[in-house]
């Protein structure tokens, strides 16, 4: 901080959470989503200093929007999104109100749609489905920034 008392560059997180979170409860809404998602990562890197790569950028918004186009479309009234970072990854968390879990299909390429959850278990670090009390919570968390060498963030190469 200077004499003025305004802040200058970059605000480290040293012993901080930063996370945001919403409810969204209409089919419309999942472009509000994916947009909190851009704005959540955008501000991580302009206000905090942390790198986001566009890859993550863009994988967290498609994870955002497959999350809770299923959170509505399986499930009965508003699911929460939260977003929060944790040791250079996001964490992309979606409680829903059903408790019946999602059903994983084994990768198909000649099935038509329903490769959503597919999709983010392909493109993340890691995916975590949890039954609650009241509904289930599906976390998936993804690396911000991709490896110096060029490699994506997360996937291992063979």
């Amino acid at each position: 901080m200077d004499l003025a008392g305004k802040d200058e560059g970059p605000q480290p997180l040293i012993g901080h959470a930063l996370s945001i979170s919403a409810v969204f409860e209409g089919s419309e809404e999942i472009a509000a989503a994916r947009d909190m998602a851009r704005n959540f990562l955008t501000s991580v890197q302009a206000e905090h200093g942390l790198p986001v790569s566009s890859r993550a950028m863009g994988v967290a918004q498609l994870v955002v929007s497959e999350l809770v186009t299923n959170a509505r479309k399986y499930a009965p009234g508003p699911c929460l999104v939260t977003l929060e970072l944790h040791q250079g990854a996001v964490e992309i968390t979606v409680w829903d109100s059903s408790t019946t879990l999602p059903l994983i299909l084994a990768p198909d390429p000649t099935r038509v749609g329903q490769h959503g959850l597919e999709i983010v278990m392909a493109t993340c670090r890691s995916f975590e489905v949890h039954r609650e009390p009241v509904g289930k919570r599906i976390k998936a968390a993804l690396v911000l920034a991709d490896d110096p060498g060029g490699d994506a963030a997360g996937q291992h190469v063979m």
